[in-house]
C-alpha cells in the first residue's frame, strides 16, 4: 500500500509539471550556442560563463543559458590548458542563437589536455543517468573511470578497472572464467552490467584496453533500468568515431608469455560519416601450470551526422575468449592449505570457449535546445562451450573427487529503449524531465549431456580419477577424455518491459529535488525441456509473471557552488522462486535503500572529495515456510514465506584530482557490513554473520605524474595500491549445523609501480604489479580457491598515427 501511494503521488506531480511545460517557455530570454575546435569538432565539457554564472558544453559542444534579462553580456569560453575566448553578445527577449565559437585548439590537442588531468567527475554527466544532469545535482553516488586511468594502469580486463571503484569488490572468480563483483553487499549479476547503455554478458571477461570509460552508478538504479540488484550498475563505454584522421598502434607484452597487439584507426569518410575500428589479439600463459588464454577482439563503429540535430551511431564488437578453466587449489577439510601458487588440479584437457557478439544502434535527435529524443536498439549473442572437472574439495587426507561437467549454453538478448528528455520552467521552478520506455528479451538454450565411458557405455555421470591434493603426481590422472552426447535441450525465455518518469526540480539555485517512478513487468515464460534421446527430462515449468513499482526521491542542498549535500530513498526488487503456502507464485521482494552524502570540489575543481553513507534493508526476504496452510509442518523447500530480513550498512569515500599539471591522484575507501538479521529459527542462516563474498573494508590509491617541461619532459611515474579487507569464503553457517562452514580470508594489499616515457608520437610504459609478491585467494563457496597473481611485469609500446 505504501509503495502504491508513493507511486500515485509521484505520477500526479510529474505529469502535472509536464503539462505546464509549454507555458513555462513563454516570455523568457535564453542564450544558446555551440563551441567547436579549430578543426570543426565539438568541444565537449569546456566551461562557458557570463556575468557570474557558468555552464559546460555537452557532448556536441552545445550550451544554453536560461531566464536571462535582455541586455549585453560578455561570454567567456575556458578550460584547463585552453586559451580563453571572450566576446560580447546582445540578448533580446526570446531565444537567442549565437554564432559558433571556435577555440584555437584542435580536437587532438583538447584530448591531450584531458589526458593530462583526471578531471572532477562531479560536473560531467554519466551516460548511465540517461539525462544530462551533473553528478553534483544527483542524490546518488557516481564514479567514472576514464580512459586515461585505464591506459596508465594498462588494464586488460573489466576486473582490472573495477579495482579503482571503491565499494565494488571482486568476491569470487569461479573457475577463473567467471568474475563475481559485489557492491554494497549485493552481487552484480548479468543484469547489472551494461555496454553503451544496453545489458551485456560478462562471460569471457570483457575487454578493457579499448574502453573510453567505465561508469558506475552506485546504489539502486531500478528506476532507470528495472530488474537490477541494489548494489550498483556498471556501464562500459567503447571508443567512438571522430571527424578527424588519427589512430594508434600498440604492442603489450609481459610475464608468462603475454603478447597483445592493438590497432585503433578512426577518421571521416565524408562530411556526414565517420568511422572507427579497434582490434586486438592476445595470447598468454599463466603463473598457473597448464593454464593459457587466447583472445581476439574487434570493435567497428560508424557515426552518421544527418545534420546538427540528428545523429545515428552504429557500434558492434566481437570477442572470442578461450581460457583454461581453473578452480585453483581447492580446500582440505574446508580449509585453505598452501599447496603452491602454481598447482593446477583440473583435467589436463579442460577447456572453456566463449564467443560474444554485440550490435547496437543509438539515435539522437534534438527537437530544439530543450527537448531531445534518444532511441537504442541492441542485440547480443553469447555462447559458452565448457568441459572439465569441478569442485576440488578434499577430505582431511587431501582426497578430492573430480566429477566431470560438460555444458553448452547459447544466449540471445535484445534490448530496446526510448528516452525523451527536456528542460522547462513551470511555476518559477526549472525542471529537467526524463520519460522513458524500454524492453528486454532473452532466450537461453542449454544442453544436458551423457558421457561415453571407457567401455563404450553411455552414463549420466563420470568421475575423473580422484586427486590427492598433497601429491602432485596424482594431478594429471589418466588423461582419458570421454566423449559426450547431448541428451536434452532447455530453452529459457525471459521478457521484461518497463516505463518510467523522472524529474529534477531546481526549486532555487541551492535547493533541488529529484523524484521518479518506474513500473516493471517481467514474464518468465514456460520452460519445456526437450529430450534429444531416450533419457528422462524435467517436467515443464509454469509461466511466471512479476511486476513492481520502483520509486525514488532525493533532496539536494548546495550551500556553495562547489558543495552539494543530499539524502535519498529508492528501492529495487528481486524475483523470487517457489510458491506461497496457498500455491500462488511468490511475489518479488522489495528492497529499500536510504542514502546520504556530500560532494565537494576544491581549488577550482582540481580536487574532488565525496562521501556517502547508506542503509539497505530487505524486510521481506523469502525463506522456507514453517507451516502449510492447514497448520501442519512444512518440509517442502519450494514453499516459502516472507519471514526473513537482511540489512547492509556502509560508508564510501572518493578522492580524485589534479593538484598540478601532470600530477593526478585517485583514491577511495569503502566499508560494508551485509548480514542476515532474521532467519528461520531452526534451519536459517546465523544472524549477524557477514554474507559470504562481501568484503568488510576496501581501499585504493593511484598517483601518476608526467613531467611537463625540461630535459625529461614526457617522463611518467606512477604507483597504485589496492587493499582488500577481511571477508568470508565457504558457505554461511546455518543454525542446524549442516553447512560446510565459513572459510575466513585475511586482508591483503597489492602495490603496482609504473614508469614510462613519451617522445613525439612514441610512448613506452612499464609496470611491475604486486611488487611485494603478496599471496592471497579469492574463494567461490568452498572449492574454487584461486590464488591472486604473483609479482609480474608488463610493458606497452605505442605509436600515434
Amino acid at each position: 500500500m505504501r509503495i502504491k501511494f508513493i507511486s500515485t503521488l509521484f505520477v500526479c506531480v510529474l505529469v502535472g509539471l509536464f503539462s505546464m511545460a509549454v507555458y513555462g517557455q513563454k516570455g523568457k530570454s535564453n542564450l544558446l550556442g555551440t563551441v567547436k575546435t579549430n578543426d570543426g569538432s565539438a568541444a565537449s565539457h569546456v566551461t562557458v560563463s557570463l556575468k557570474g554564472i557558468s555552464t559546460q558544453t555537452d557532448e556536441n559542444g552545445r550550451f544554453v543559458f536560461r531566464s536571462l534579462a535582455a541586455g549585453t553580456y560578455q561570454v567567456t569560453v575556458s578550460a584547463v590548458g585552453v586559451k580563453s575566448v571572450q566576446l560580447d553578445v546582445q540578448v533580446k527577449e526570446g531565444d537567442n542563437q549565437m554564432n559558433t565559437i571556435v577555440i584555437s585548439e584542435s580536437a587532438s590537442q583538447l584530448q591531450e589536455v584531458a589526458i593530462s588531468t583526471y578531471k572532477s567527475s562531479n560536473n560531467k554527466p554519466a551516460t548511465l543517468g540517461k539525462v544530462a544532469i551533473a553528478p553534483r545535482d544527483l542524490p546518488q553516488s557516481v564514479q567514472i573511470i576514464t580512459s586515461e586511468v585505464i591506459q596508465d594502469q594498462q588494464a586488460d580486463r573489466l576486473g582490472d578497472v573495477m579495482k579503482n571503484v571503491n565499494g565494488v569488490a571482486l568476491g569470487a572468480n569461479r573457475g577463473s572464467v567467471g568474475e563475481n563483483f559485489y557492491a554494497r553487499g549485493y552481487s552484480l549479476g548479468a543484469n547489472n552490467v551494461f555496454k553503451n547503455g544496453a545489458r551485456t554478458s560478462i562471460g569471457g571477461s570483457p575487454e578493457a584496453s579499448t574502453l573510453e570509460s567505465v561508469e558506475v552508478l552506485k546504489g539502486s538504479a531500478a528506476l532507470l533500468y528495472g530488474g537490477v540488484t541494489g548494489g550498483a550498475v556498471v556501464n562500459m563505454i567503447t571508443k567512438k568515431p571522430k571527424f578527424e584522421q588519427g589512430g594508434e598502434v600498440a604492442f603489450r607484452t609481459g610475464s608468462y608469455g603475454q603478447y597483445k597487439p592493438t590497432v585503433d584507426l578512426y577518421g571521416p569518410i565524408d562530411d556526414k560519416f565517420a568511422f572507427r575500428i579497434i582490434g586486438t589479439g592476445e595470447k598468454a600463459e599463466s603463473f598457473r601450470d597448464q593454464v593459457e588464454s587466447k583472445r581476439f577482439y574487434i570493435n567497428p563503429s560508424l557515426l552518421y551526422k544527418a545534420n546538427e540535430n540528428t545523429e545515428i551511431l552504429f557500434q558492434a564488437d566481437y570477442l572470442s575468449s578461450n581460457y583454461t578453466p581453473d578452480f585453483g587449489i581447492g580446500t582440505v577439510n574446508n580449509k585453505i592449505v598452501d599447496l603452491g601458487r602454481n598447482k593446477f588440479i583440473n583435467t589436463p584437457w579442460a577447456y572453456n570457449k566463449t564467443n560474444t557478439t554485440t550490435i547496437q544502434l543509438n539515435g539522437n535527435h534534438k527537437f530544439n535546445e530543450f527537448w531531445k529524443l534518444n532511441v537504442v536498439a541492441a542485440y547480443q549473442s553469447y555462447d559458452r562451450d565448457y568441459y572439465g572437472a569441478e569442485r576440488p574439495v578434499g577430505t582431511a587426507a587431501g582426497i578430492a573427487p573430480r566429477a566431470l561437467t560438460r555444458s553448452k549454453i547459447q544466449e540471445y538478448t535484445y534490448n530496446q529503449q526510448l528516452n525523451l528528455t527536456g528542460t522547462f520552467k513551470a511555476l518559477g521552478i526549472k525542471n529537467t524531465l526524463l520519460v522513458g520506455v524500454d524492453a528486454d528479451q532473452s532466450r537461453t538454450t542449454s544442453n544436458g549431456f551423457n558421457f561415453i565411458n571407457k567401455a563404450g557405455q553411455r552414463v549420466s555421470t563420470f568421475s575423473y580419477e580422484s586427486v590427492n591434493l598433497f601429491d602432485p603426481t596424482t594431478y594429471y590422472g589418466s588423461g582419458f577424455m570421454p566423449t559426450t552426447v547431448a541428451v536434452s535441450e532447455t530453452l529459457t525465455p525471459v521478457y521484461r518491459y518497463g516505463a518510467f518518469i523522472q524529474n529534477l526540480f531546481e526549486i532555487t539555485s541551492k535547493f533541488k529535488a529529484l523524484a521518479g517512478i518506474r513500473y516493471t513487468d517481467q514474464k518468465s515464460a514456460r520452460i519445456v525441456p526437450v529430450a534429444l534421446s531416450n533419457v528422462p527430462v524435467a517436467l515443464p515449468t509454469a509461466t511466471k509473471f512479476d511486476d513492481a513499482f520502483s520509486p525514488k526521491l532525493g533532496l539536494v542542498y548546495e550551500p556553495f557552488k562547489t558543495t552539494s549535500i543530499y539524502v535519498s530513498y529508492a528501492n529495487n526488487f528481486t524475483i523470487n522462486t517457489g510458491q506461497d503456502i496457498y500455491g500462488a507464485a511468490l511475489k518479488p521482494s522489495i528492497i529499500d535503500q536510504y542514502e546520504g552524502g556530500i560532494k565537494n570540489d576544491f581549488w577550482g575543481g582540481r580536487l574532488s572529495v565525496n562521501a556517502t553513507y547508506y542503509v539497505i534493508k530487505n524486510a521481506n526476504f523469502a525463506q522456507m515456510a514453517l507451516f502449510k496452510a492447514d497448520g501442519s509442518t512444512n518440509a517442502d523447500a519450494n514453499v516459502k514465506e516472507f519471514s526473513g530480513s537482511t540489512q547492509s550498512d556502509g560508508f564510501e569515500l572518493d578522492v580524485k584530482g589534479s593538484l598540478a599539471k601532470g600530477l593526478n591522484i585517485m583514491a577511495g575507501y569503502a566499508y560494508n557490513y551485509m548480514r542476515y538479521t532474521s532467519t528461520l529459527a531452526a534451519s536459517g542462516i546465523v544472524e549477524g554473520e557477514r554474507v559470504v563474498g562481501t568484503t568488510k573494508h576496501t581501499g585504493n590509491a593511484t598517483l601518476f605524474y608526467t613531467v611537463q617541461n625540461g630535459a625529461v619532459k614526457g617522463l611518467k611515474l606512477g604507483a597504485s595500491a589496492f587493499y582488500t579487507g577481511d571477508r568470508n569464503g565457504g558457505r554461511n553457517t546455518n543454525k542446524s549445523g549442516t553447512s560446510s562452514g565459513i572459510i575466513p580470508l585475511k586482508a591483503f594489499t597489492t602495490v603496482d609501480l609504473s614508469a614510462g616515457y613519451s617522445w613525439r608520437k612514441i610512448s613506452l610504459l612499464a609496470k611491475i604489479s604486486n611488487l611485494t609478491n603478496e599471496l592471497n585467494y579469492f574463494v567461490h563457496e568452498n572449492y574454487s580457491v584461486n590464488p591472486i597473481p604473483p609479482r609480474q611485469f608488463l610493458t606497452t609500446l605505442s605509436y600515434k598515427l
